[in-house]
């Protein structure tokens, strides 16, 4: 099959990315050399993309370039290409607060739908480190800074009313892939999707018992109704340690194709969950020279690091840079105003913290029931050893939404990963 494409589209390969870089005077010259000098190597393994990275004599480069499909569905799953113009879209409205913590955005191409971007080196992906065992004290904290700057400062109490407006305006029309979170992450896990798949026969019983759990579901619902009205901030939508590049002292966000205004929660919960996961999923990894119990912990320890970073960044953002429509200056001059405006920040905060809980469980349960799952658990060769630390983390993440009480605070979330 053959799906339609606008005119002018086209699935890259090498000739045709040397043609089109050689044809941008700016970035040719970035790469040096002729374009037969060029190294250049298709690196995709994520869902949905082509991904290049060309090396030439003088530098480097990253193409990402939309596909009009699910890759990791094939053409059976059509997708369609504007993917690349939310991306852009969304790398251009934080680059204002989110210097050193993304990759350089150099250039759009509309016609092809493709990105091109600073090339990462010698990044690898957070994921990959964390599941070989490796420490990257400053991610959590990093990833944590970025969040706070690009949710505050596009949310009511760091941006004006008619900018906030455009955000949305713009990102509402990524209809496509809040869609597929719709489904993929709030829907399908809990329904008879054909798409669902788990470790069988291990956790059949597993997914039968969470597709009965009637309190389960219409909890997720709840999530998935805020999900798609709470227009609290432009969000990354999908946040996790696969969209993270580092070395030991360098972080990068990327892949932000499923950028909208949404609930700032969703963000911080999804990168809760893969810490949580990923610590959960490290006795899987053992080795009989090192049980990875360190590894665990050490993962473990980086919630509360990464959530008090959020928090106190955000509320210290709230006290710098204040001049949104909500909570305005203007209304909070007298000398009795500052402790009360303190705490309703602090309350504020505090329901971002619930709702992180409650997205983390969201966000756990469709890595383990759903279509993508995380290469922290499907990594584990052996089923028998994978399943039961899958069963572990969903019935946290039940935890997480049933007894969302039980979380306060980030310490509540290790006492409850080191209970299991």
């Amino acid at each position: 099959m053959t799906l339609a494409t606008p005119a002018g589209y086209r699935a890259l390969d090498d000739a045709s990315l040397r043609d089109f870089l050689a044809g941008l005077p700016d970035l040719r010259d970035r790469l040096g050399g002729r374009p037969p000098d060029w190294s250049i190597i298709e690196v995709g393994d994520g869902n949905l993309n082509l991904v290049f990275l060309i090396d030439g004599p003088e530098g480097s480069l990253c193409v990402k370039q939309s596909l009009p499909y699910v890759r990791a569905a094939g053409e059976s799953w059509p997708l369609p290409l504007d993917r690349a113009f939310f991306e852009q879209s969304y790398y251009r409205a934080v680059a204002p607060y989110s210097e050193g913590l993304t990759p350089r955005f150099f250039y759009y191409q509309p016609e092809l739908y493709a990105i091109v971007m600073e090339r990462l080196s010698p990044h690898i992906i957070l994921r990959r480190g964390l599941i070989e065992g490796r420490r990257y004290p400053g991610a959590a904290a990093a990833v944590a800074e970025f969040a706070a700057r690009s949710t505050f400062a596009t949310s009511d109490f760091g941006a004006t009313l008619e900018e906030k407006a455009e955000l949305m305006s713009t990102f509402a029309r990524n209809t496509s892939l809040i869609r597929i979170t719709a489904e993929v992450v709030f829907t399908d896990p809990l329904a008879n999707s054909p798409r669902n798949r788990w470790t069988s026969p291990a956790l059949d019983g597993l997914a039968a018992e969470f597709r009965a759990d009637s309190a389960l579901k219409v909890t997720v619902a709840e999530w998935g109704r805020r999900f798609l009205t709470e227009a609290q901030a432009l969000i990354h939508g999908d946040l996790h340690t696969g969209s993270v590049m580092v070395t030991e002292t360098d972080t990068r966000v990327m892949d932000p194709e499923f950028a909208f205004v949404g609930p700032i929660g969703f963000d911080i919960g999804a990168f809760i969950a893969n810490l949580v996961m990923n610590a959960i999923a490290q006795a899987g990894h053992a080795t009989p020279g090192d049980d990875r119990k360190a590894e665990a912990d050490w993962v473990l320890s980086q919630v509360p690091v990464f959530w008090d970073t959020f928090s106190s960044r955000f509320l210290a953002l709230w006290d710098e840079k204040a001049r949104g429509d909500a909570y305005p200056p203007a209304m909070f001059s007298n000398p009795g105003d500052a402790a009360v405006l303190a705490g309703a920040r602090k309350a504020f905060v505090d329901r971002l913290f619930a709702d992180a809980i409650g997205y983390a469980g969201v966000k756990t349960i469709r890595r383990i029931l759903g279509f993508a799952h995380n290469a922290d658990f499907e990594l584990i060769a052996d089923p028998a050893r994978r399943a039961p630390l899958e069963a572990k983390s969903a019935r946290l993440a039940r935890t997480f939404l049933l007894e969302p009480h039980s979380f306060r605070t980030p310490d509540d979330i290790v006492a409850a990963v080191k209970a299991l």
